[in-house]
């Protein structure tokens, strides 16, 4: 909605900076201390820019208008509108030249060769991560032209109002003049002996000190335990659907990730059948994120002790993300796959950005355990990429013996009038009353992950889907195909966002998929 006169002057000073805009990347720039500033966001060259127009009142809405729009009809015609402005301020600017030295350097220093696009990375081109892809790019553009969006796209529990327990905030003040060095490139020794008392409770046998890792979140460990496993044509059995971190981390290592089907009709669990399938002689490990993301499955034992049978008849180490193992409804209950592989060699992922709501604090750990012996040369490997990147944040570490020894607030969240659980409840309620969409409903994590009936929504492009409900109900999800799904009929949801939030947003979903149905002429 274009700016009126009467919307500058009904403008509140508050404690930040505020945007005000006027359509086509016209805003007005309003101060905390007052000042108001005419600004015009534009693109040039593929590069976003901004240009000053002048001050307000001296500059008036309607010449900041008039200013714009000679500014656009320069960008209209291939000119910069900036760099014509800095040419009309300093026309000197041009006629400078650099003098010559009067005796001649070497020939050598005279060439300058042409310089050459700068591409990415090989090994970049089959990694994907659409979790923060184009479709974020998109909703930044609109939140920066004043559009409020719904987000539904990533489990960052701080911005919905899940803080940190304030004694976990007050141990990491506490500590700060004492977080300002290096830390031992596994981790504070306090923090880790936490960490192993975790594991004890979580009956994970044999875990010393020693086998603990502490990394900048479970993100920077996943990376440093594949490359210092893994050689070119390695192959990593992976659940799909997959947080895809794990699928990039594989693919950048040099190893080829391969993905075992997990089974909506059973709840999501892993296809046992279907990993027997794709195991080869190349295979060296299975991963498994239990609780899952992104379908809020939680493996029963009976599942874990196939999968531990299989890795046990093939050889296979065994990875397990376990980031949301506190993060658990309806009564269900958590176990760690390592505490039934005493004999094989696992690796197991955890931390505090789900459970303890510290996502910021990136502080996550590895624990290698099981039968050690045949690991040695991994694990040296291990301890030289911990130590190329000298310790993980020294802060955040001091968070982790409070928090593992602390009140475990996550369970009032979860309990079955708590917020979490009353959220999920609302969630996969109203994604089940939407014609054609049906939802297995998560046991544990922050996630659903509903299913279109491609009879009823025949989507091809599952990426433009999702664009166009942004564009439409400015509500932003991840498509399925961004955890590496096969079909183009799945979407992922956050239900992070509180109630009136959640219920608004899955109206605009169903509207959204209304409207979708009409305009291919589809009928309920």
């Amino acid at each position: 909605m274009a700016l009126t006169s009467e919307d500058i002057a009904a403008i509140v000073d508050g404690d930040r900076d505020r945007k005000l805009f006027d359509g086509g990347g016209l805003y007005l720039l309003a101060r905390p201390n007052g000042a108001r500033y005419w600004r015009l966001k534009y693109r040039f060259a593929g590069k976003e820019k901004v240009l000053a127009l002048g001050v307000y009142p001296q500059i008036s809405l309607d010449a900041a208008r008039d200013a714009a729009a000679a500014a656009r009809a320069q960008l209209a015609a291939g000119v910069d509108p900036s760099g014509a402005r800095a040419g009309r301020r300093q026309p000197e600017a041009a006629a400078v030249a650099v003098p010559l030295p009067s005796s001649p350097l070497p020939n050598t220093l005279h060439k300058v060769a042409p310089m050459k696009p700068i591409h990415k990375s090989s090994k970049l081109l089959n990694v994907c991560y659409d979790i923060r892809g184009p479709v974020l790019d998109r909703a930044k553009q609109m939140e920066d032209e004043g559009q409020r969006i719904i987000k539904l796209n990533i489990g960052n529990p701080a911005p919905f109002g899940f803080l940190a327990p304030e004694e976990i905030m007050q141990d990491m003040a506490r500590h700060l003049p004492q977080a300002s060095g290096y830390t031992d490139s596994k981790g504070l020794f306090a923090a880790r002996k936490a960490i192993m008392h975790y594991t004890q409770e979580k009956l994970i046998p044999a875990v010393g000190v020693e086998d603990i890792y502490i990394g900048n979140g479970v993100s920077e460990l996943i990376v440093m335990s594949m490359q210092a496993l893994l050689d070119a044509g390695d192959e990593v059995l992976l659940p799909a659907p997959d947080y895809p971190l794990w699928t990039a981390a594989v693919t950048l290592s040099g190893g080829n990730a391969v993905h075992y089907m997990c089974d909506e009709q059973q709840n999501w669990y892993p296809d046992i059948d279907d990993i027997r399938r794709k195991i080869t002689p190349n295979t060296r490990a299975m991963v498994i994120i239990n609780p899952n993301n992104p379908t809020g499955a939680v493996y029963p034992d009976e599942v874990l002790r196939e999968l531990v049978a299989v890795a046990r008849e093939h050889g296979l180490i065994l990875f397990a993300d376990e980031i949301y193992d506190k993060v658990l409804f309806d009564g269900v209950t958590h176990t760690s796959i390592a505490s039934m592989a005493p004999d094989l060699f696992v690796v197991t992922m955890n931390g505090l950005s789900k459970n303890y709501r510290s996502a910021g604090f990136r502080a996550g750990w590895m624990v290698v355990s099981g039968d050690k012996s045949m690991a040695k040369d991994y694990i040296e490997g291990l301890n030289m990429l911990a130590s190329m990147r000298l310790c993980a944040n020294a802060p955040g570490q001091h968070a982790i013996q409070t928090a593992l020894g602390g009140y475990q607030s996550i369970d009032d969240l979860v309990a079955p009038t708590g917020r979490l659980a009353r959220q999920r409840d609302l969630a996969w309620r109203m994604l089940n009353d939407m014609p054609g969409v049906s939802c297995v409903k998560p046991q544990g994590a922050l996630y659903m992950f509903p299913k279109l009936d491609r009879k009823m929504y025949p989507v091809e492009d599952d990426q433009q889907l999702i664009l166009e409900l942004l564009n439409e109900q400015r509500v932003l999800l991840v498509q399925g195909t961004g955890f590496n799904w096969h079909e183009p009929d799945h979407f992922r949801v956050v239900f992070l966002p509180n109630t009136d939030d959640l219920e608004e947003a899955m109206g605009r979903i169903g509207r959204f998929l209304d409207g979708y149905r009409s305009r291919h002429a589809i009928a309920v």
